[in-house]
């Protein structure tokens, strides 16, 4: 006979899987525990006990996301002979995930928390504090640029780097309201024209 109240066994990662595309879908204030929980295949109560609560759902499903999805302007930095080229893969890379029919378009971190209300102003933080990192990262690398040589030495590493944050970011908009996958990489094309010289 089973045990009364023993929570049902489930796939964890499974399960955060379907929390990470249900946040990236709709954002993290449009969904209820009651539809995590259903769509995840456990009880509410089993929810609250294996993650604690909607919050620390939503940062183990961001972190998901960063290993399994959102991992491209991290592997563009670490893999890419250049900074320029680091850049140029990691927006056209961006492009094609952001329009892949088979997930959520857009980015998960640039649209799932964007907006809060005064209860879950930490979601808004935190998420914001995930882009504020991957800038940094960026910068740090156009930096290294700057320093060997790659690019001139009046080339503003810190500018740069927000700037095509903001691009990466907009191809994320973008493709939420619908734009296809050419005209995402016709923007990149843009944007990469702009490369200091």
């Amino acid at each position: 006979m089973a045990t009364r109240g023993r929570p049902r066994s489930f796939d964890r990662d499974h399960a955060l899987r379907t929390a990470m595309l249900a946040f990236w879908a709709r954002g993290y204030e449009s969904v209820s525990t009651t539809e995590l929980a259903g769509s995840m295949g456990i009880s509410q109560s089993s929810l609250y006990a294996a993650f604690g609560d909607k919050q620390s759902l939503f940062r183990e499903a961001v972190a998901y996301y960063g290993e399994h999805e959102g991992a491209i302007a991290r592997r563009a930095l670490a893999t890419s002979d250049t900074a320029r080229q680091a850049v140029e893969t990691m927006l056209r890379q961006s492009a094609d995930r952001f329009t892949d029919r088979s997930l959520p378009s857009g980015c998960m971190v640039v649209l799932a928390a964007t907006n809060a209300t005064a209860g879950n102003a930490a979601v808004q933080e935190f998420a914001s504090e995930l882009r504020r990192r991957d800038e940094a990262a960026l910068s740090a690398r156009l930096t290294r640029a700057v320093a060997e040589g790659e690019l001139p030495g009046h080339a503003d590493p810190r500018s740069l780097a927000a700037f095509y944050h903001s691009v990466l970011y907009g191809l994320s908009i973008q493709a939420r309201d619908g734009r296809d996958r050419p005209g995402l990489h016709a923007i990149v094309d843009v944007a990469m024209d702009v490369w200091p010289t």
